[in-house]
Formats: structure tokens, sequence, C-alpha cells
């Protein structure tokens, strides 16, 4: 679905923890629904919707570092 069909230009946040060159960014935007993803170098492209319970864990896992044994492969 395209990212402005989801939630609004405003909507959209992009994490404090992004780096100044901004090239490998995701942005969120927090609906009704649960949580609106998208690229943020392609800010009118497609947009991924989630349950909040499936953001809830994806986030908590990478917080967790539970996927530092996948980066290590």
């Amino acid at each position: 679905m395209p990212a402005l069909a989801v939630a609004p230009e405003e909507a959209w946040t992009k994490s404090s923890y992004s780096g100044a060159e901004g090239n490998a960014c995701i942005e969120a935007a927090n609906l009704a629904t649960g949580v609106g993803v998208r690229d943020s170098k392609v800010k009118q492209g497609p947009a991924l919707v989630f349950p909040r319970s499936t953001w809830h864990s994806f986030v908590t896992s990478v917080c967790d570092e539970g996927f530092e044994a996948v980066r290590r492969a």
C-alpha cells in the first residue's frame, strides 16, 4: 500500500538513532490499527502495516540483541 495512503507525511517519524547520512533508515507511523513502516529514502513508496503486538515483539528483540546471532552467521 502506498505510504501516504497509510498515513499523512507528518505522521511518519525517523528513529533518533538514524545517522546523519540517512541512507539506511525506516520511518514508522503510529496508526489506529497498528504501526506503519516505510523506507525513509522512498517516502511515497510502499509501506507495511504491522499489528502493535508484532511490532512490539520485533522492537523488543532488536533492543535485547535477539538478532545478534543472525548477524554473526
